[in-house]
């Protein structure tokens, strides 16, 4: 009893002492993955994932501002959804989801730079939906992807998380080749990208 006692006490002073002087208690991480951007089919599938990063941090906001040698670059990257704040990959949702405040910014085409290697321009946006997805899914949030990426296999991503993204910003009625994201809990999450020149990471966690 006297030990149990100790300790609830010394607990408390750690916190009260974390309080008095700011430190904010770690993050929860909820789940995490990643794959290798030299593992795509092509390697403008891997010009096109960073593009899209890109785009998604404001980064680039249009064509004229695609320096790719930045874009390629190592970098970090983190957006934040509140409780019942949704994320969808882009700016076609279904009508259902009425709280999306996060987009990836982008339609994966020509005009705004994305590259092609004869099948179709912004090939290899699917494998960071198909991240991103698998990363949720795994973090015990709320999910949709209405369209499998079933008629081509991802690598090292099951085909389970695949997700078919397609977007045309002139004519509206893809938003079944969507991905949609709902944070379900207390507290706000933040989806945390790594890229280190080789392996993207999707990260996360849960914040106070």
């Amino acid at each position: 009893m006297i030990y149990e006692t100790l300790v609830t006490l010394s607990t408390i002073s750690i916190l009260g002492l974390n309080s008095l002087f700011g430190v904010v208690p770690p993050e929860k991480i909820l789940a995490t993955h990643n794959i290798s951007l030299e593992k795509r089919y092509y390697p403008v599938q891997k010009e096109n994932i960073l593009l899209n990063l890109a785009y998604m941090d404001n980064k680039v906001q249009s064509p004229k501002s695609v320096n790719w040698g930045e874009v390629l670059k190592p970098q970090t990257y983190s957006f934040r959804l509140n409780p019942g704040e949704q994320f969808a990959f882009h700016d076609d949702p279904l009508p259902k989801y009425t709280n999306v405040v996060k987009t990836t910014n982008a339609h994966f085409n020509a005009q705004e730079g994305f590259t092609n290697a004869g099948y179709m321009y912004g090939d290899g946006v699917c494998h960071l939906a198909s991240l991103i997805y698998w990363t949720a899914l795994d973090a015990g949030l709320e999910t949709e992807a209405p369209t499998n990426h079933n008629f081509m296999a991802i690598p090292e991503i099951d085909k389970k998380y695949g997700v078919s993204i397609y977007s045309n910003p002139n004519r509206k009625g893809q938003a079944r080749q969507n991905l949609y994201i709902t944070n379900n809990k207390e507290n706000p999450v933040e989806f945390q990208f790594n890229y280190n020149g080789d392996k993207l990471e999707v990260k996360v966690v849960e914040v106070n």
